[in-house]
């Protein structure tokens, strides 16, 4: 076994001696830095600050602008405003506002000075982007394509029926209602948009940008602004459920017409980028249609010869946005490698095939985004122990420093627990990253409980995210050493190591999580009397698998929307395309798929004695409620200590700042009544 000691750096606007623990309040008072966009003439740059009131159970956003090099920062304070952007010109700045009743889009200057309305529909609009040209704007509406059941029976007001006939009748946290997302084009003339719009997609039943998540990168202007490319999966209901093979769509302003630019690529393209010359177009491309956790590949199409390369598919990576510098000889892009995200730049041959490929930033950090301002490149970073902030690094050297610091004052008042980097043998021969983190104040000749956490995804790796739900800071605050392993399943290992969970959910990943507790356990500061489990979705199936294997080493489990009977959440999820490739297929198939028999944790409930938390949420259609009842209804039977915790108004994830709070309040207490 192998260890590596580091210390997670933090810039601290002032030395404060007094010290407290982090709480699951004054987790919520910490601030939220997002959206960075650079000026068009790259020496500004704008960014949000959200903001959330506990008491009032509601978030604010501020926005801010400042120079590149972090210098004459000014707030822009407003009401509920979205999505801001520059204008090409640099002159103005545009963003989503509900002000005048409905979602709309408004320009101010970039001192916050004049606002203007720009756009005055009669409906509410979204992912919106200026054509480089200024001569047009682009957004997406809700079009309401096909009849609701409410609609054919309008003489029944009162009545609350739904009624599908086809797959996808519910998404993520919703019911469909027979609405789509479509893109549109409006005028757009002295900071004002014209009076009507184009549907570019009128008719059709499908979406851009993708749901439950895409946004406004899943469309972009051509740099002349006479076209733009969108994703979106054209697939009806059913298809649309077994499949993940979005494309990307060509829309000709003078024509009229729509051309698939990536119909030969079986799986997703996403996430479309023009050189800023306009002679070609970089995507995301996954080669394997119905695996969502597939390696993407930046490709990228001459748009002049109608070549396609796959640039950087013989890098065992998978890789982010594609950023262009302005010759077009270069892109930036995010890549996650050994439990990290950084930057690396790919430079391009003149067929566009990969000349060179290096890192530009190292370290123990996640790089969550990237964009160019001249010789330098502006992200956001965190890492365990900081939430995201804006950093700037020098292109050449790598060389960084703090645009942000929005919570070093907080965050110097806050006891941080070790970080520590170990590298475990698994049951095959292999090693494997793992992450423990420490109390505050650690003291190795006491004895600690010990949580192992197992992650989600289940093609998630476990990163130096800063985690608002799953914070291992806070875990370590209450007391407790986290064991965080990236177990089989997780990128940035290479692709084999991330495919290796596929159809062998229970396998040696679960072998891989028991290689990490029992490695950390002979440490003789762990409390091997009491070690717990905790995790969601799939480590929350993690956490029902190792009840049923775990031979005694465990005294409490923590389960959030985690699947517990593979048959009854195949038949209730939704995006069936993963469920197909990583159960692999419908338990009625002949021969049954081996995971329902082999893998699935109901079928080992009789071996279950240790006490539970079971929590789960009403809306979370990827794994139904129905999971969380099955498995605290086998516990109640069994006689098992166990505990139902039940949001009426969350999905997969819990959202709501008092919601959160009360979560880790139950969490935490849970943990102290059976571990402490």
């Amino acid at each position: 076994m192998r260890i590596l000691l580091f210390s997670l750096g933090i810039f601290f606007a002032s030395v404060i001696v007094a010290q407290e623990s982090l709480t699951p309040e004054n987790l919520w008072k910490l601030k939220r830095v997002s959206s960075e966009s650079v000026s068009p003439d790259g020496t500004k740059m704008l960014y949000n600050v959200r903001s959330y009131e506990l008491e009032a159970d509601k978030g604010s956003t501020t926005i801010y602008v400042m120079n590149v090099n972090g210098s004459d920062r000014e707030r822009i304070v407003r009401e509920s405003i979205f999505d801001v952007q520059w204008r090409p010109d640099g002159k103005k700045i545009g963003y989503l506002s509900g002000q005048s009743g409905s979602v709309q889009l408004w320009e101010m200057n970039p001192d916050g000075s004049e606002d203007s309305q720009v756009t005055d529909f009669a409906f509410d609009i979204s992912n919106w982007h200026y054509a480089p040209n200024m001569q047009h704007i682009s957004f997406t509406m809700e079009v309401q394509v096909e009849q609701t059941l409410a609609q054919k029976h309008s003489d029944l007001p009162l009545a609350t029926g739904k009624s599908y006939d086809n797959l996808m009748f519910r998404h993520w946290t919703q019911w469909h209602d027979h609405a789509y997302s479509h893109v549109c084009i409006a005028d757009y003339t002295g900071g004002k948009a014209g009076k009507t719009h184009t549907d570019i997609m009128e008719g059709e039943a499908f979406d851009s940008p993708l749901p439950p998540f895409g946004g406004g990168e899943q469309i972009a202007w051509a740099p002349d602004g006479k076209s733009l490319v969108y994703v979106s999966k054209k697939k009806p209901g059913t298809e649309w459920a077994v499949s993940t093979n979005s494309d990307i769509y060509q829309y000709d302003l003078s024509t009229k017409s729509t051309k698939n630019l990536s119909a030969d690529n079986a799986g997703y393209d996403n996430d479309p980028s023009y050189s800023p010359d306009g002679s070609k177009l970089a995507w995301l491309s996954m080669k394997k249609d119905g695996f969502e956790a597939d390696k993407n590949i930046i490709h990228i199409l001459d748009l002049k010869t109608g070549k396609h390369v796959y640039t950087t598919e013989s890098v065992d990576q998978t890789f982010g946005h594609a950023v262009w510098t302005a010759t077009g000889d270069k892109i930036y892009s995010l890549s996650p490698v050994d439990a990290t995200y950084q930057v690396y730049e790919i430079s391009l041959n003149k067929d566009n095939t990969m000349k060179s490929i290096r890192a530009v930033t190292s370290g123990i950090h996640n790089i969550n985004s990237v964009a160019i301002a001249g010789k330098n490149l502006i992200g956001s970073k965190s890492t365990m122990s900081m939430p995201n902030e804006l950093f700037i690094w020098d292109i050449k050297t790598g060389k960084e420093a703090p645009l942000t610091t929005e919570n070093n004052g907080m965050l110097g008042q806050m006891k941080m627990g070790k970080v520590e980097k170990r590298m475990i043998a698994t049951t095959d021969g292999k090693e494997m990253l793992t992450w423990v983190i420490y109390p505050p104040d650690f003291d190795p000749s006491k004895k600690y409980p010990t949580l192992l956490y197992c992650q989600g995804g289940p093609q998630s790796a476990v990163s130096q995210f800063f985690s608002y739900r799953w914070n291992f800071q806070l875990m370590a605050a209450n007391g407790y050493i986290i064991v965080a392993p990236n177990r089989r399943g997780l990128p940035s290992f290479g692709q084999k190591w991330n495919d290796d969970i596929s159809e062998d959910w229970g396998g040696q990943a679960m072998k891989d999580y028991l290689s990490a507790i029992d490695e950390v356990a002979k440490e003789p500061f762990v409390d091997n009397d009491n070690l717990g489990a905790v995790g969601a979705s799939y480590g929350g199936y993690s956490v029902y698998y190792l009840a049923g294997i775990h031979e005694g080493r465990f005294k409490t489990f923590i389960s959030h929307c985690g699947l517990y009977n593979l048959e009854s959440w195949y038949a209730s999820t939704e995006e069936l395309f993963f469920a197909n490739w990583d159960i692999g297929g419908p338990y009625w198939e002949q021969p049954t798929p081996k995971s329902y028999n082999l893998f699935s944790p109901h079928k080992l409930v009789q071996n279950w004695d240790t006490p539970i938390l079971v929590i789960h949420n009403e809306l979370d259609f990827r794994v139904p409620l129905n999971q969380g009842l099955e498995a605290f209804t086998a516990a109640q039977l069994k006689g098992i200590p166990s505990k139902l915790l039940y949001y009426p108004d969350e999905g997969h994830w819990v959202l709501k700042p008092q919601n959160g709070v009360m979560w880790h309040r139950e969490f935490y207490g849970w943990l102290e009544e059976w571990l402490k």
